[in-house]
């Protein structure tokens, strides 16, 4: 199995993560965004501060410079130069980061995973800090971390109305292992798992996935079976395909075709979805005309 070696971190705690953080407007640009509650205003009063979007609020990105998986295609794959960079910050660094406009703090990277204990720490300090008023807490993940660390996540996600963003790259485990370099069986597991904590709360979604259309790998077939497992769990969770465009080691790759994206649209209703989008749709190209959309 592949090792990535840009991925391995050392010296990471509760008490200090690799990463970096910055403030990101609402509405955002969010695999999420068109049913979180900032948003749309899913959950409003209780989850958000306005019946619409939430302009004039603000997201606490925090990107954590490691990751469990080393995918071929990684869209942020700049994160491994920076890792050599460490950028230790404790929990409490991040809580003062957090002023009467930040409504939501969502952990990516990389991935979360590696460092979750650092997250968790900081989030709880966070919604401490901030009781009383509305702070979402959010991920973005590839769900492989141990469910026992997961269950602890999701727990601070439902209460405060914030989302887990699973991001499913693949159903065939051998391909899996060929694009991501380790299996996919612990994600849809975790996926699973969550889809009873979803039940919980409707409003706003608890659960998204997400999967990027890579041409000559993710095909409507790849989505078909992705899109048939998430309906067993709940035919209303909320499933985004997103355009690709070649990176990091996919870049001898064409961006996703209109045609390619609206096939495997198809394939995700069909398979029983009900609300399904297409993300990115500035990078889609005619595959016949090869032109921009």
């Amino acid at each position: 199995m592949r090792l990535a070696t840009a991925n391995k971190l050392t010296g990471a705690t509760a008490e200090k993560g690799n990463l970096s953080w910055y403030y990101d407007p609402l509405p955002t640009n969010c695999v999420a965004d068109w049913v979180c509650a900032g948003g749309t205003g899913s959950g409003y009063p209780d989850f958000a501060y306005c019946p619409g979007p939430e302009r004039g609020y603000k997201n606490l990105a925090v990107f954590y410079q490691a990751c469990s998986f080393d995918c071929l295609f990684c869209q942020n794959w700049h994160y491994r130069l920076a890792a050599t960079k460490q950028n230790w910050v404790s929990p409490m660094e991040l809580v003062e980061a957090v002023d009467d406009r930040t409504s939501c703090i969502c952990y990516f990277g990389g991935d979360p995973t590696p460092q979750l204990p650092h997250a968790l720490r900081a989030s709880r300090l966070a919604l401490e800090r901030n009781k009383g008023r509305i702070l979402r807490i959010c991920w973005e993940t590839n769900g492989s971390m141990h469910p026992a660390s997961l269950k602890q996540a999701a727990k601070l996600s439902l209460d405060s109305g914030g989302c887990i963003k699973f991001d499913l790259k693949a159903w065939n485990e051998k391909l899996h292992i060929a694009l991501c370099g380790i299996s996919n069986k612990r994600t849809l597991e975790n996926f699973s798992l969550l889809a009873d904590y979803a039940k919980r709360r409707p409003e706003p979604p608890f659960l998204i996935a997400s999967t990027l259309l890579i041409p000559g790998y993710i095909d409507e077939l790849e989505v078909s079976s992705i899109a048939k497992f998430i309906a067993s769990l709940d035919s209303n969770m909320p499933y985004a395909l997103l355009a690709f465009h070649p990176d990091f080691l996919m870049t001898d790759l064409p961006t996703t075709s209109l045609q390619h994206a609206e096939r495997c649209l198809k394939a995700a209703k069909e398979a029983g979805l009900c609300r399904v989008r297409l993300g990115n749709i500035h990078l889609l190209r005619d595959e016949y005309q090869d032109d921009w959309i």
